[in-house]
């Protein structure tokens, strides 16, 4: 089997054709698929129609898919998520700038996204590329923030509004309503070796010891420099994509301009480690 491996920008991404994922893949196209995904950050396999059994079998070969800790999932398919924006929407799920559940004491290794219902124009998908953000610090701030870690919590304003909606309609009876996870801010790959700038402004409140406010002006800059547009690629969806990015070095953000159409991507979270 040959794949076909186009990449999507200069700074990471690439698109992979080639391949069916309905069909059962040697451990050699899976490899292939793996390393591709480890070097570009975010791979996108084009033209798939997967049923959800389908879809998980495929991320089972990747990892141990995990259930949304504030979402119920599809009936049968409860670590399958769907990611919905209805027609009558003003908000979208996840619109800001985050990596996934950063909250979590082990944040997931990768997301998958598999592309079901796509607008006539419009919802893309920004990424960027956190080695490369973490590689444009200065050597005085890389030696200033070395060890220090960052708090995480689940209940930052403007990310918690953009998934009420569906909160309300299938949220999963929890504990409590938040969660939080520290974690350093800059972690090291696991599988890579390489560093990575690992804040976000979804989730991220505050250097640990240090208050809000004493943390405010750093992270604001950290957020600006993290997103530069040398680090990123844009995802233009069609139906049938399936994206699977890493979420120990990428962030996303999904852009909400179409407004009056209906947008549903099924979402499989795969499970990672303590970030060192």
């Amino acid at each position: 089997m040959s794949l076909i491996v186009t990449p999507m920008s200069a700074g990471m991404g690439a698109y992979v054709e080639g391949v069916d994922l309905s069909q059962p893949l040697s451990n050699e196209v899976t490899s292939q698929l793996r390393n591709l995904w480890l070097e570009h950050l975010v791979i996108v396999i084009r033209g798939q129609e997967l049923s959800s059994e389908q879809y998980l079998q495929f991320a089972q070969r990747w990892g141990q898919p995990v259930a949304y800790p504030f979402l119920k999932g599809l009936d049968g398919f409860d670590v399958i998520t769907p990611v919905l924006k209805k027609e009558s929407e003003k908000v979208n799920f996840g619109g800001i700038w985050h990596t996934d559940t950063a909250y979590q004491d082990r944040p997931p290794m990768a997301t998958m996204l598999l592309a079901k219902q796509l607008p006539s124009i419009g919802g893309d998908t920004l990424f960027s590329n956190q080695y490369l953000a973490y590689e444009g610090l200065s050597e005085g701030l890389k030696s200033a923030l070395k060890g220090v870690r960052a708090v995480f919590r689940s209940d930052k304003k403007r990310v918690s509004q953009t998934r009420q909606a569906r909160i309300d309609e299938t949220g999963r009876d929890v504990d409590k309503d938040w969660l939080q996870g520290i974690h350093p801010v800059f972690r090291t790959h696991p599988e890579t070796g390489k560093k990575a700038l690992y804040v976000n402004p979804a989730h991220t409140t505050q250097f640990e010891g240090w208050t809000e406010q004493e943390s405010e002006g750093l992270l604001d800059m950290l957020y600006r420099h993290q997103i530069r547009e040398e680090y990123q690629c844009r995802l233009q969806w069609k139906y049938g994509d399936l994206a699977i990015w890493d979420n120990r070095c990428a962030m996303h953000y999904p852009i909400n301009d179409y407004h009056g159409q209906r947008r549903l991507l099924h979402r499989i979270t795969l499970a990672g480690d303590i970030p060192e």
